[in-house]
């Protein structure tokens, strides 16, 4: 597979869920059976199976307060960025140190990224936050905000797949600046998006 190779990007829609059904029913759900709804409004203390994880999300979709950006090969999803205002996705882990130190409140966040396992360590996470600024940008941009893992102080390496959300470094090649701690090993980092 090319690393150079730049893939076509659509929006999480009812008429793009059955790429992301599949993407997530390849991997017996997102990290281990989610379908990634922790961080919406009202499911925080979720403790779904996978088929009442799969209904709630598809819901959500449904309603039109559930966005991602959705990395395509062809028809078939392979990576995703999971994005959204801070009220449709109001629980970030570590919340009650953040909104401690919080100063400004983000337009929009990005949440979760991931890429399927057969497409792995070929620049995916990277497109994958790319589109979801590009549809952030379409939404009227502004402020938004990421909790990478920060890794710049590890020494240890860290396994690819607990690494939910990128990391420091990615976010700034990306033009991301970072703001504070969050956790311990992650942080909070902003840019500024443009409307187009």
């Amino acid at each position: 597979m090319d690393h150079e190779r730049t893939y076509d990007v659509r929006p999480l829609t009812p008429g793009t869920w059955p790429a992301f059904e599949a993407l997530v029913d390849r991997h017996h759900g997102i990290f281990g059976g989610c379908w990634c709804t922790h961080f919406h409004k009202g499911c925080s203390a979720c403790d779904l199976s996978l088929e009442d994880g799969r209904a709630i999300k598809r819901d959500l979709v449904e309603k039109g307060v559930a966005h991602a950006a959705l990395v395509m090969d062809g028809e078939e999803a392979i990576a995703w960025a999971e994005f959204g205002t801070a009220e449709e996705l109001p629980n970030i882990h570590h919340r009650k140190e953040y909104e401690a130190t919080q100063e400004v409140v983000p337009d929009f966040r990005i949440t979760c990224v991931f890429v399927d396992r057969r497409h792995r360590r070929h620049g995916l996470t990277e497109q994958a936050i790319t589109g979801a600024l590009d549809l952030i940008a379409q939404a009227g941009g502004g402020r938004v905000e990421s909790y990478p893992h920060d890794l710049t102080q590890q020494t240890k390496k860290m396994s690819s797949s607990f690494l939910y959300n990128g990391t420091r470094r990615l976010y700034e090649r990306l033009g991301f600046v970072y703001d504070r701690p969050k956790g311990l090993k992650n942080c909070v980092m902003h840019t500024i998006v443009v409307p187009s």
